[in-house]
């Protein structure tokens, strides 16, 4: 490429950027979230919950459903707090969650988790986790906002 068209290509580019028409880092913000969710099973573990996202000072509600396959038996409740990254937009947070963990409670105990979406949008949570119930599985979570 010659010298002319590279500098074409970069002031191109420069002027997306200037004119919002392609995303950089510097737009993505960090939201909080609460969650509190209900597992339990036995090989399959399914649960659900419910939770707040806070951003930008307001609250969207969402609700959360999950399904682990692997070794889970046993119920939990587990709330959770923490934040999530890479926000544009409320609507940002739903979505496909991966997981890949494993974790366990015995009346009480403390549980924690590192999620990520489709849009790359990700979930840093952590908090007290109740009830009965060891798990080493492979699930999902879905995040729809109400």
């Amino acid at each position: 490429m010659k010298l002319h068209q590279r500098l074409f290509v970069r002031l191109a580019l420069a002027g997306l950027l200037v004119s919002g028409m392609l995303p950089i880092a510097a737009q993505a913000d960090t939201g909080g979230v609460r969650v509190v969710f209900t597992k339990g099973g036995f090989i399959v573990g399914v649960g659900g919950g419910e939770g707040v996202l806070t951003f930008h000072g307001r609250h969207y509600r969402f609700n959360v459903s999950g399904m682990s396959v692997g070794f889970t038996i046993g119920a939990s409740t587990t709330q959770l707090s923490g934040r999530a990254l890479n926000l544009r937009s409320p609507g940002d947070i739903q979505g496909n969650y991966a997981v890949i963990g494993a974790g366990g409670a015995l009346a009480g105990g403390a549980g924690g988790v590192q999620l990520q979406n489709e849009k790359g949008v990700i979930l840093q949570l952590s908090g007290p986790k109740v009830g009965v119930e060891l798990s080493a599985a492979v699930g999902g979570v879905t995040i729809a906002l109400k």
